[in-house]
């Protein structure tokens, strides 16, 4: 109690709890433990959660125009525990994004979300992003396998608010779903029918939107792996453990010590 500064909290605990029988009190504590219980068991999600300060700010990234990668792997963390990352850290990047309103929207530097299976983490928060970030030029590029994945409030913003359209092959339901955003040009046969890593694309030029086209990525797949350098890439992740990361000894030790408090 010593450490808990907000005094809702402490009159929370040093009023109500403290008249409440041990009965009730360990029905309570077995209940609150129990919604945290799964993710600090996990050694690699404690590690994670568990320290008392974060390694980076989302506010600086964007301010700074710095690049942020997060690996929320369900083979690496399980489902529930990269759903759980993920749903913690998309507000956070809402919150950060929102509190550039003290800058001048001319001076806010664009910054840009990039989120693969993005319905693990669609809650309304993404909504709100959708909807709202532009103003805070927060700029979000989403991707997911097929329309039925997203619920009902997070498809409506989509396109409701997308600026650029880009359909891979799709299955006949999503063919006769998207069909109207292409039209007249592509039809729900062209949907289902494109070549493997050919798409088609609708976007906006100069504020005016352009007819639909399609796009044949199979060049720029050569590209991107003739000029993959692996040693480059190992050197910048070496280099950002080494200004950003903690050894796990430390983590783990600090982590222990503040249970034992």
């Amino acid at each position: 109690m010593p450490k808990v500064q907000d005094p809702i909290v402490r009159r929370y605990w040093t009023d109500q709890i403290a008249q409440t029988s041990d009965f009730h009190k360990s029905e309570v504590l077995d209940y609150i433990v129990s919604k945290f219980g799964r993710f600090v068991t996990n050694k690699t999600m404690r590690n994670i959660i568990g320290q008392s300060k974060s390694a980076f700010d989302f506010r600086v990234c964007m301010d700074e125009g710095k690049i942020l990668l997060i690996n929320l792997s369900k083979g690496k963390l399980g489902e529930e525990n990269s759903s759980f990352l993920g749903l913690v850290l998309i507000p956070k990047i809402l919150v950060a994004a929102m509190s550039r309103q003290e800058i001048p929207e001319e001076k806010r530097r664009d910054f840009f979300l990039y989120v693969d299976e993005f319905q693990n983490f669609a809650t309304p928060d993404f909504a709100t992003i959708l909807s709202e970030a532009r103003k805070y030029h927060l700029n979000l590029t989403v991707a997911n396998q097929f329309i039925g994945q997203m619920e009902e409030e997070v498809k409506n913003a989509v396109f409701g608010n997308v600026g650029s359209l880009v359909s891979f092959r799709v299955g006949v339901t999503d063919a006769s779903y998207l069909q109207r955003e292409y039209q007249p040009v592509f039809g729900e046969s062209d949907l289902i029918n494109i070549e493997r890593f050919h798409a088609y694309m609708k976007t906006i030029v100069d504020n005016e939107p352009v007819p639909p086209f399609s796009i044949d990525l199979t060049k720029d797949m050569k590209k991107f792996k003739t000029g993959a350098n692996d040693k480059i890439s190992q050197a910048i992740i070496q280099l950002s453990r080494l200004k950003f990361g903690r050894p796990r000894e430390l983590v783990e030790a600090e982590i222990n010590q503040r249970a034992r408090l």
